[in-house]
């Protein structure tokens, strides 16, 4: 049984594998046609990832204003330049890298980035409490519960207004995007070690700023 199991998990894996090799190479060969030209090879990589690109620039600006101007100037940068692909990356680390970029810019030039932290926008669009990891056994219609809420959230938002724009990008890249530090690395054009040293600073600002929370 067990020996069954493991046979089907190592075909589903060597499915999953070819899969991704396919689409990646799919990918590649859109990316040469629009190096050549090819507009309409370019519309297909934009479709493929406008809502990943509107995802991330709004959970990183909060401001759905902000992330429709850096969702259009991403693409459009990227169209400018598709040309500089040399290929040593995938295309969703590239296209990313100009996003985050331009995420970076926009909060250097602002002090607070949405007006409340304790929501934040997983990689499904979906918004998660930041708040529900605290225990709290009363009902959440307890006006003592939401004032709470509301000193929580201005706790998180202060904190997290402490850390600089590229600890702030790693540390959500790294926990509410889910990506990896070599990848975060990648796209702030540093070292996976780099992007470690900066999670660790903003890990270790944001544990001091709300050790009083628990």
């Amino acid at each position: 049984m067990d020996s069954a199991r493991r046979q089907e998990t190592t075909r589903d894996d060597t499915a999953r594998g070819q899969e991704r090799a396919q689409n990646r190479a799919l990918e590649m060969e859109l990316i040469r046609e629009a190096q050549a030209g090819s507009r309409s090879a370019f519309d297909a990589l934009v479709r493929q990832y406008e809502h990943q690109v509107l995802r991330l620039a709004l959970h990183l600006t909060g401001s759905e204003h902000d992330a429709e101007d850096i969702y259009q100037d991403a693409f459009l940068k990227a169209f400018r330049y598709i040309g500089n692909f040399r290929f040593e990356c995938s295309f969703y680390t590239w296209i990313y890298r100009i996003v985050t970029n331009l995420c970076l810019d926009q909060l250097r030039r602002r002090k607070t980035r949405r007006e409340d932290h304790a929501v934040v926008v997983d990689r499904a669009g979906e918004e998660i409490d930041v708040l529900a990891s605290v225990s709290d056994n009363r009902s959440f219609s307890n006006p003592a519960r939401e004032l709470d809420r509301k000193l929580l959230g201005e706790k998180i938002q202060t904190a997290l207004g402490k850390l600089t724009p590229r600890e702030r990008m790693v540390f959500e890249l790294k926990h509410y995007q889910g990506l990896r530090l070599r990848t975060i690395g990648e796209m702030l054009n540093t070292t996976e070690e780099t992007a470690k040293n900066t999670l660790f600073r903003a890990t270790k600002k944001l544990r001091l700023q709300l050790a009083d929370m628990r």
